[in-house]
């Protein structure tokens, strides 16, 4: 597994890593064991979770993937790269979401206890939060490094403006700098190219990609006119209606007619659909980690099957650009 380093800093983490959000809900403990364990047996360094997780959680639920991660890393501890995050709904109080002060010092004692560690190697801003002040969040998030309960911080699902931003205040004021930012990113959706790429390529600044394979929906498993099937991300429900939001990225007509192209393709090639869209998203400038997700271990196969696999060459990208260029262009999610 190839080693990378997280944008400008000195953290090096592995070129694919594992995103946690099924554990709890779709994958039990038991399975989530076993994914944990194939991804770190492949090589897979870096870990991806939040306090908000599992994804289709309900009130009961809160931050059960964190204390389902938290057991199986005692003992193993010092071989990961641990990356959380704060800012969703953990509780009915005023200051139980958010990115204010408050809740962020809550917030990591909570994904400590929770991850049964003293020290979060990445600690991440979940979304942007336009009604606190951009100063009193980096300023939070300054302290807990400066206390040493995080190494390093990151966003995920920042606007590049957002990023500049605050790129521009922890400069000014001399803060703890942003190492990373984590969007949504595959073949499907490349809005991030426009703004946020070059951005983080001039500013030194990591991109972890998440949704590389558009939540299975690459691998080629779903067909226009079938019903969503239950136990899927696309038919989750719970607080936030994940569900919902999966459907309305992916499930209409020229999308799937999209994923009949790269299956083409791919099967011209004799490759596999899931392995080829996790090594589009790699070999991306600015990428400097692809995060797969699972819900049965064996899932994982294909995707970790890409760090082996040669870079696409010239002609192979021009050929796949097409598909982004000729979907209908969507609203930016906010």
């Amino acid at each position: 597994m190839e080693a990378r380093r997280l944008g400008a800093s000195g953290l090096r983490v592995s070129s694919l890593g594992l995103g946690t959000m099924t554990f709890g809900l779709q994958a039990d403990r038991k399975t989530s064991f076993q994914i944990l364990d194939r991804a770190v047996a492949a090589g897979v360094s870096f870990i991806d979770t939040a306090d908000v997780y599992p994804l289709g959680r309900t009130h009961a639920e809160f931050g059960l993937t964190e204390e389902i991660l938290g057991d199986w890393l005692k003992g193993r501890r010092h071989e990961i790269v641990l990356a959380t995050k704060c800012h969703g709904v953990m509780g009915p109080g005023l200051n139980d979401q958010g990115l204010g002060r408050k809740h962020i010092m809550d917030a990591v004692e909570g994904s400590l206890r929770r991850l049964s560690t003293d020290c979060i190697d990445l600690y991440q801003a979940h979304q942007f939060d336009r009604a606190t002040p951009l100063e009193e969040t980096l300023r939070a998030f300054d302290d807990l490094v400066r206390q040493g309960k995080v190494r390093y911080i990151g966003v995920s699902n920042w606007a590049a403006y957002q990023l500049q931003k605050a790129l521009s205040i922890a400069d000014r004021r001399g803060l703890s700098p942003l190492v990373s930012v984590q969007p949504r990113y595959n073949l499907l959706y490349r809005a991030i190219e426009t703004e946020l790429v070059p951005l983080c390529r001039e500013s030194g600044v990591g991109i972890i990609a998440y949704n590389p394979m558009a939540g299975g929906f690459l691998s080629g498993r779903y067909r226009q006119g079938q019903a969503v099937e239950a136990g899927t991300r696309f038919a989750l429900g719970g607080i936030a209606k994940p569900g919902e939001r999966y459907r309305g990225r992916y499930w209409h007509e020229a999308a799937f007619q999209a994923v009949e192209t790269f299956r083409a393709f791919c099967a011209g090639r004799g490759w596999d659909a899931a392995t080829t869209a996790v090594r589009w998203v790699m070999q991306q400038p600015g990428v400097t980690v692809t995060l797969l997700g699972a819900s049965r271990p064996e899932q994982l196969d294909q995707s970790l099957a890409a760090a082996d696999l040669p870079p696409l060459g010239p002609e192979e990208l021009q050929e796949l650009d097409d598909l982004w260029y000729q979907l209908p262009r969507q609203k930016v999610e906010d």
